[in-house]
């Protein structure tokens, strides 16, 4: 097994307590990743080596990793891992944060499965959160620091994630560790088809009554080792050695049972994993599929089991980038489906690490990201496409009429019967000559009268025109499963309905429609015509010029005023609006029958005006139900009238010249005025878009203070590390000088140490008594000392083994019976140079 461990800032204090508390002998191989400076030597390996139990080794490219070992990744590059080989490669030069425990975490999810380990202890930043998450979804062991951690966010994204199985300080993570390490069946890993033996196959059996009842999920035909690694990941958790009693701890304890059903469900994904698939689709895949289509031909895009939706919105980036200008013009509908909710949810919202960074270009992230805190979050025009719903494609009704269906990593964990049948339904839901790309271990199977391969090596297929349309089951019951739960309920059959019957049904509703229904106008919040229903071109025309739906272009000039009114009330109001005798005049053919020979009638209409709010959509539309009212006839015929009568009708008819005058006029007024209003709307809508493009350039600005602040934070980081090692080399060199301070105090001996250019650098309390130095002699040349013992040619001595390194040694007499022993030495470095010299001073005394 392999333990991966990932830090950043602080990172050193929690690597060195965790080794403390490590065994000499786990049998398990620990791999650290740091953050560290990419310009300066990491002393992190000596630091470290200190403190540990075991050996501790900086990793070199090609170096194969030994159980009992703890392995340190060197500056400035990149780690991953094939087999038991650790591969470096130079870090990229790449704008952003740089990802290194990601990058490592992944090789080791994707090369050890079950028997990796992922840890992430202290440091700033989310690097890590993606790279644990790919170990815990390949049935691996995830550990993050609690708030023991100096800088928590690094383990506290991971916590965060949902993808951490134990939150412990360093010390109790080491002896999990140790505990993990002594299970049984975490030695070596399962054989692919290894047979379960019969007293676990009843424990399991158990174990998918349980999920089935409480889930509707049957996992009994999913593959059993499959299932029992992830099991066994459960019982690792719960520190449990034995099945049957991890199934009494599942019966009786329902989270757990939610938390096993999230394991078995296995959502690893990423954006745009295993590249040269998309690349495959946009040079392949869509060329031909756009090939002699209608522009306004809808596109359909399905991607069962899309755990946390990367997998659906990077088709739908990689199609977006193919249409290019088109993409606006082209209906185009993503289907993502899971059958865990919480997956679904997420992938609804769209929202995103900023570790995504590695697997998304920077050109990607600006078009088709926002910035959000802590991560990023899809373009509301991606989201718009994409719909996501909680589905199980086993036993739901599949989506068809698909395009394109994609599927990777699905099969692998089914057994035969059953990736039999998901083939069938996927022939069913593509349409003729649709594609369908599965993951690099899957394929088609037997099924291969449906589908033609497209590409061997990855794994597309097209459905085949020829093929017959299989039997499709949307659910599959075995006789057990209705032996278990009794009799399983039958559907009512409705009754047989000839096709006689439903044409004259066709037929009724028609002519209820035209003849019946009153005329109606639906609208939406800009005021145009979305939909009408029975007849309307008595209240509504086209209108000269330029065509438009507009409704207020195209009412019938009498019902404008009225009309427009309306429909500002029931927009401000949200309240429906009721007009009653509105005057409409006919004239040249206009009527509704109500005119005689060409003389003019008029027409009392009324009107309803309804808004109405369709579902969770925050736009409004509007509902006008028109209604006639009666035709009242201006045509009278002349009939002789008395005086007085005549001059009455005369001053009348005056007046009402008099008022439709007025009333013209004030109409050309109305009407400069909305044409006034409606040029002061072009040019706040044209101000509008110079604010949204300024919005823009800003937003542009905003990320490249982002992108500047995330490389300060990197670098910060790096800086943060490097001091920790400086504080650590400083605190050793503190001791060494405190231990030599004290053995030159301590020894009885003359001593002198002289640099290369023959000043003093240090001496004991002895020399001070016997040469007579004093500690301001300390930085002074040796040669301007005049020592109280009179050493013939002691100055010259030490130039010749300054300048040859060559050793002198001489016997000194001050007095008969009493003098001393001379011995000046080159002072070497640990590096083996030569820099300066030691002059000791031992006392010879003869008796």
């Amino acid at each position: 097994m392999i333990v991966a461990i990932g830090a950043s800032a602080g990172g050193m204090e929690a690597t060195k307590e965790l080794l403390q508390h490590l065994p000499a002998e786990t049998g398990l191989s620990f791999v650290l990743v740091q953050h560290l400076d990419p310009k300066h030597h990491s002393m992190l390996t000596d630091l470290l080596s200190k403190q540990a139990t075991i050996a501790v080794s900086e990793v070199k490219d090609g170096m194969r990793i030994e159980r009992n070992h703890f392995y340190v990744i060197p500056p400035n590059t990149s780690m991953s891992i094939t087999g038991r080989t650790l591969r470096l490669s130079p870090r990229e030069e790449s704008r952003g944060m740089h990802m290194p425990i990601d990058h490592f975490m992944r090789s080791v999810a994707e090369g050890y499965g079950d028997h990796a380990i992922g840890v992430v202890l202290s440091g700033s930043g989310t690097d890590g959160t993606l790279g644990i998450a790919e170990i815990q979804g390949h049935g691996g062991v995830t550990f993050a620091q609690d708030d023991s951690a100096k800088y928590n966010n690094m383990p506290r994204s991971a916590a965060n994630s949902g993808s951490i199985d134990y939150v412990l300080p360093p010390t109790q993570i080491a002896q999990e560790l140790a505990r993990i390490a002594r299970l049984p069946y975490r030695e070596t890993p399962l054989a692919v088809e290894a047979a379960v033996p019969a007293p676990d196959g009843a424990a399991l059996a158990s174990i998918f009554q349980t999920l089935r009842r409480n889930t509707g999920l049957d996992f009994t035909h999913y593959r059993q080792t499959t299932i029992l690694r992830r099991i066994q990941r459960r019982m690792v958790v719960h520190r449990m050695e034995k099945l049957e009693e991890y199934v009494r701890y599942l019966h009786s304890n329902a989270g757990e049972i939610k938390s096993l059903h999230q394991d078995m469900l296995i959502n690893v994904t990423s954006f745009f994993r295993n590249p040269p698939v998309f690349d495959l689709l946009s040079s392949l895949v869509l060329p031909t599929m756009m090939k002699d289509r209608a522009a306004d031909s809808l596109i359909r895009v399905w991607t069962p089991g899309c755990a946390s939706g990367e997998e659906t919105y990077s088709i739908a980036m990689t199609l977006l980038e193919f249409l290019g200008d088109r993409a606006s013009q082209a209906p185009i509908q993503f289907f993502g489906t899971d059958v865990s909710e919480p997956s679904v949810t997420k992938a609804r919202a769209g929202v995103y690490p900023e570790n995504i960074q590695g697997d998304v270009s920077p050109e990607r992230l600006k078009r088709f990201f926002n910035r959000v805190d802590g991560g990023y979050r899809i373009s509301k025009s991606i989201r718009d496409m994409c719909i996501f719903a909680q589905h199980n494609v086993l036993n739901d009704p599949p989506f068809s009429q698909m395009d394109l269906i994609c599927c990777r990593n699905l099969l692998i964990y089914l057994e035969p019967v059953l990736q039999n049948k998901v083939i069938s339904l996927f022939h069913y839901a593509a349409r003729v000559n649709g594609y369908l790309v599965l993951g690099a271990s899957e394929g088609v199977g037997a099924s291969g009268n449906l589908f033609a391969t497209v590409d061997r090596t990855y794994k597309i297929f097209s459905k085949k025109a020829s093929a017959a349309r299989q039997p499709v089951t949307f659910s599959l019951n075995r006789a057990s499963d209705r032996a278990e739960y009794g009799t399983m309920r039958t559907p009512l059959h409705l009754p047989d309905t000839s096709s006689t019957y439903l044409e004259a049904q066709k037929e009724f509703d028609r002519r209820l429609v035209t003849q019946f229904v009153p005329a109606t106008v639906f609208v939406n919040d800009e005021l145009e015509i979305v939909h009408t229903r029975g007849n309307v071109s008595r209240y509504l025309k086209l209108a000269t010029g330029r065509a438009s739906l507009n409704i207020l272009k195209m009412a019938r000039e009498s019902l404008l005023v009225e009309l427009r009114n309306a429909l500002g009330r029931a927009k401000k109001e949200g309240t429906n609006v009721s007009k009653q005798n509105v005057l409409i005049k006919n004239g040249n053919g206009e009527g509704n029958g109500g005119e005689h020979h060409g003389e003019p009638s008029a027409r009392l209409i009324g009107f309803d005006v309804m808004p109405l709010q369709l579902g969770q959509a925050k736009e409004i539309y509007f509902m006008i139900v028109f209604r006639d009212e009666g035709v009242i006839s201006t045509a009278g015929r002349k009939t002789k009238q008395s005086p007085t009568a005549q001059k009455v009708m005369d001053a009348t008819n005056g007046r009402i010249t008099k008022l439709e005058q007025e009333l013209a006029a004030t109409k050309e007024y109305l009407q400069s005025v909305i044409e006034t209003q409606e040029a002061t709307n072009e040019e706040l809508q044209s101000a509008n878009e110079e604010i949204l493009s300024s919005n823009e350039e800003l937003q542009s600005t905003n990320e490249e203070l982002e992108t500047a602040k995330e490389e300060l934070q990197s670098a910060n980081e790096e800086l943060s590390t490097v001091n920790d090692e400086l504080r650590n080399r400083n605190a050793d060199i503190s001791t060494v000088n405190n231990d030599l301070t004290n053995l030159l105090s301590s020894i009885d001996v003359a001593v002198v140490m002289l640099a290369p250019d023959a000043t003093i650098r240090r001496f004991t309390p002895q020399a001070q008594k016997t040469l007579g130095l004093i500690l301001g002699d300390v930085g002074r040349p040796f040669l301007n000392i005049n020592p109280p013992v009179k050493i013939p040619g002691l100055q010259e001595m030490v130039l010749q083994v300054i300048g040859n390194a060559q050793m002198v040694e001489k016997e000194i007499e001050v007095r008969e019976g009493y003098g001393y022993h001379l011995r000046i030495l080159p002072y070497r470095t640990a590096e083996g140079k030569h820099e300066g010299a030691v002059i000791t001073l031992v006392e010879n005394i003869k008796h």
